[in-house]
């Protein structure tokens, strides 16, 4: 019993000190990806110097930088329609995957009982006035063929396996499968 405890204070003491780890690796790469974005744009948009331009420099400056912004949204709206393209698409895949699986979820479907007359009558509209009787059409069978068909003689097994036993025995089994002698 000792050695479950001491094992159990030491698994949650590792586990404390994974997620202490985790977090400084988190906040680590928070950190890396704040600087990696102000290197970028250190290096991409540098500081304006608009200190002594004269009007037409300026204009002139906010002409480049509106230039610049037209061509980074063309290239922001073409790399979205990339992604929604390739979003659909793997959308499709995993739809055709699931299809060929065989795997995909199956509306619960409901028990509707329809007579032959409601499907005719939906079948051919409201000009079917006829009533469909579907038994008139069946045979008819008797009970008293059946039950005399079912008895069958009942004799004591005792007589019946002396009568097939040996080769006389045997040639009659094979001519009873036979059939009756022609």
């Amino acid at each position: 019993k000792r050695k479950s405890k001491i094992s159990a204070s030491r698994k949650l003491m590792l586990k404390s000190l994974m997620v202490a780890k985790a977090k400084e690796e988190i906040e680590q790469e928070m950190v890396d990806k704040e600087e990696e974005k102000e290197r970028y744009l250190a290096e991409r948009a540098p500081a304006l110097q608009t200190g002594g331009m004269s009007f037409a420099e300026l204009q002139e400056l906010c002409r480049e930088l509106h230039a610049k912004v037209d061509v980074v949204d063309e290239e922001r709206y073409d790399i979205e329609a990339k992604v929604m393209h390739n979003t659909r698409e793997i959308k499709d895949l995993n739809i055709k995957v699931l299809d060929l699986r065989g795997k995909f979820k199956r509306p619960n479907l409901r028990r509707v009982r329809v007579s032959a007359d409601a499907i005719l009558r939906s079948l051919l509209g409201s000009k079917h006035k006829v009533s469909m009787d579907l038994r008139a059409n069946l045979k008819s069978v008797k009970k008293e063929d059946t039950e005399k068909e079912k008895t069958v003689e009942v004799s004591d097994w005792r007589k019946n396996v002396e009568a097939m036993s040996g080769m006389e025995g045997r040639k009659k089994m094979f001519d009873a499968a036979k059939g009756p002698p022609q």
